[in-house]
């Protein structure tokens, strides 16, 4: 019997695709790539077109041995590795490995594993796509040459194990660039107005707005005193109350980055935790009788397009469950913006009859959370719009207008299934008052409260993981397939830290974005990052020749190397004399910056090599012990608390503990802070008692 074998990137894919396949059906996992540049050298020829030496990767000969042997077997073999440049790069190299002609129809591509899409695919069989292949090579080879050649500069210029990329570079200098707004900022003060009023139906509240029909904004309590001099004893008249309908359309369905971000914003995942989530539910899971099934689509992707049978299943969800009005006339289509592969498809449930609920007990918790999170978008990106009745009511005083604003959701629409995340609040959809207000036009109002307020402005924030997420993107900075690595990295290496959820940039990062900034301006340029990105789409695109925007990119770049290598003296990275003495020689201790942070560090070294950690008080008493607690650091740099009596008291949290115990049940509280509160949260799961500690701006 002819034996067809299938070649798929990992174990958890290709036990779910054999559960598809007869038994003339072999299918082999790679585990990703096979063969690659070598890490004992740069593997680039650039003195003849920058020809690549690709080789084995140590430790996969005998798998590469397996399949070797197996494609011996075999009457056919399928590359099906995943649908990207990545995935066409691994066939292509795997082409090689096994002696395949380059010539046949060998690969095959789905973007979702369910039988359906399995056995399509195994009908239509393609050559590899060597352009897709190149604009991978093209990749590979400029990170390999700048990254090659950057880091031993780093390393011999300021210390070793330092390392600079192309896209990692610009995600620091983004980090760098807010950490300078920051610092650059100058609070400024100003002070908001609110009426309570009354009108003949009850109460209702109105923020200043204008003053003789223009924007007021009031700098100062001097000002402020003038304005409340002014309305004193002014008649109060509502003179414009406007009624509108607002049409309120649903989000697309995810893709790569919207999927990180939404997932951040809503479930707390970094977005490194959301990819490896995403690919356990791409891969498949065992769903007991109906055996092992991918429940989303391709998790890499920045098209938002959606199939047709896709589209008529999520119209017969809907109409079942909420009827036709839930259901727009003619199915939504979104358009991609800039280039993207139009082949792929938006991150949807591969069956979007599967409600998330039916999935409960053969989920983990956070695979059933994620699953469920993209079930919602893409179902709430299939229904009707959400139809609002707003209100505005205008309400005069003198030389003055007060505005209050309402809202009330006439038509829920896509809303009762979802709704998109934000990571600020919008001060224009701010709404005080319900659609209760029957003001008429030209009512006297009673004023019985005015009620000023100072606020200063705010410093704009840090980048969480996300929010960095989406600036890459908006920035054309790195593609779907990098955005989680490329954060991950940043914080291993020690540039980045992360605290309660805020990228913080480290001495050790501001010392290495310096550099580069005054030597290295066009590797961390924006504009000159995203140009790369451009010219590797059209590589794949078939228009441009990968060895030529290779060319054109490192001949520059390895003209500034040969100059900064003259140009840069040692960069030394002054240590702090600390007031410690060292223990075994009895000299002051002095503070040095490591990979995980600041570290004691005797200065006779290498005579005496005492170190021991640094650690700074958190301000508060350990729970279990009373003695001081600490911040220490997770070898990736993550922040916890500590009890500074370690190893004689083991106490650790994750969050600020409260010095003060639960009033409830005696347990440990720690610290947690929303946009508007700061409250102490009992860690006792079966009390949770929570106490509000300081009310915050909004």
């Amino acid at each position: 019997m002819a034996k067809t074998l299938v070649i798929v990137e990992s174990p958890a894919k290709a036990k779910s695709i054999s559960k598809f396949l007869g038994g003339r059906y072999s299918v082999k996992a790679s585990m990703g790539h096979l063969r690659d540049l070598p890490k004992s050298q740069m593997g680039v020829d650039t003195e003849h077109d920058f020809e690549p030496k690709y080789i084995a990767i140590r430790g996969r000969g005998d798998l590469i041995k397996d399949l070797r042997l197996a494609a011996k077997g075999a009457d056919k073999v399928l590359l099906a590795s995943d649908p990207d440049r990545e995935g066409e790069a691994i066939a292509w190299h795997l082409s090689h490995l096994l002696g395949l002609n380059q010539d046949n129809k060998n690969r095959i591509v789905f973007h979702e594993i369910t039988k359906n899409a399995v056995q399509t695919a195994l009908k239509e069989p393609r050559r590899i796509d060597m352009d897709l292949v190149d604009a991978q090579q093209a990749r590979r080879v400029l990170d390999r040459l700048m990254g090659y050649q950057l880091s031993p500069l780093l390393w011999r210029k300021i210390k070793k194990g330092l390392s600079a990329g192309r896209v990692q570079s610009v995600a620091v200098r983004l980090v760098d660039d807010r950490e300078e707004q920051i610092r650059a900022f100058v609070a400024e003060e100003y002070w908001t107005l609110t009426a309570e009023l009354q009108f003949s139906g009850g109460f209702f509240s109105a923020k200043l707005a204008q003053r003789d029909g223009k924007k007021i904004t009031i700098h100062s309590k001097t000002e402020m005193e003038a304005v409340l001099k002014e309305l004193d004893g002014a008649a109060y008249q509502a003179a414009d109350v406007r009624k509108r309908e607002k049409k309120k359309q649903p989000a697309p369905p995810f893709i790569t980055s919207t999927l990180q971000q939404e997932a951040h914003r809503k479930l707390g995942f970094s977005p490194k935790r959301t990819m490896m989530l995403a690919q356990q539910l791409y891969e498949g899971i065992d769903l007991g009788k109906e055996g092992t099934v991918g429940l989303i689509t391709y998790m890499r992707t920045d098209s938002v397009k959606v199939a047709e049978a896709a589209q008529s299943e999520a119209r017969e969800w809907i109409i079942e469950i909420y009827g036709n009005i839930y259901y727009p006339p003619a199915p939504r289509q979104y358009a991609n913006k800039g280039r993207t592969q139009d082949a792929h498809e938006a991150i949807r449930p591969t069956l979007p009859l599967r409600a998330p609920d039916s999935l409960k007990g053969i989920l983990t918790r956070d695979q059933l959370r994620l699953y469920r999170l993209v079930w919602e978008r893409f179902i709430a990106s299939q229904m009707s719009e959400a139809i609002l009745d707003t209100l505005t009511v205008d309400v005069r005083a003198g030389a003055y207008t007060f505005r209050a604003n309402a809202a009330a959701v006439r038509f829920p629409g896509f809303l009762v299934i979802y709704e998109e995340g934000r990571d600020e609040e919008d001060p224009e959809e701010e709404t005080q008052n319900s659609l209760t207000i029957s003001v008429s036009p030209g009512e006297k109002l009673t004023p019985v409260k005015l009620e000023e307020k100072q606020h200063f402005t705010e410093p704009p924030a840090r980048y969480t993981e996300a929010s960095l997420v989406r600036k890459l993107e908006e920035e054309g900075v790195g593609r779907p397939s990098t955005y989680a690595p490329t954060i991950e990295t940043i914080q291993s290496r020690g540039y980045v830290v992360k605290e309660e959820k805020l990228l913080h940039l480290t001495e050790l990062g501001e010392v290495v974005i310096t550099m580069l900034k005054e030597y290295f301006p066009d590797i961390i340029n924006l504009e000159f990052t995203a140009n790369l990105e451009e010219k590797l789409d059209l590589i794949e695109e078939g228009q441009a020749p990968w060895k030529g925007v290779v060319g054109d990119y490192y001949e520059p770049f390895a003209v500034t190397l040969a100059q900064a290598e003259e140009k840069i003296g040692k960069i030394k990275i002054e240590d702090r004399v600390s007031e410690e003495l060292c223990e075994l020689c009895g000299r002051n201790m002095v503070i040095k910056l490591g990979r995980y942070g600041k570290f004691l560090a005797c200065p006779s070294f290498p005579d005496c090599r005492n170190t021991k950690p640094l650690f700074e008080e958190a301000g508060v008493s350990c729970p279990k012990c009373s003695k001081p607690l600490v911040v220490r650091r997770s070898k990736k740099g993550r922040k916890f608390y500590g009890c500074s009596a370690y190893p004689e008291c083991d106490f650790v949290s994750w969050e600020m503990p409260s010095p003060e115990p639960c009033p409830e049940c005696g347990q440990i509280m720690v610290f947690r802070s929303s946009k508007r509160q700061k409250k102490s949260v009992c860690t006792n799961s079966e009390c949770r008692f929570t106490k509000v500690v300081e009310e915050l701006e909004g």
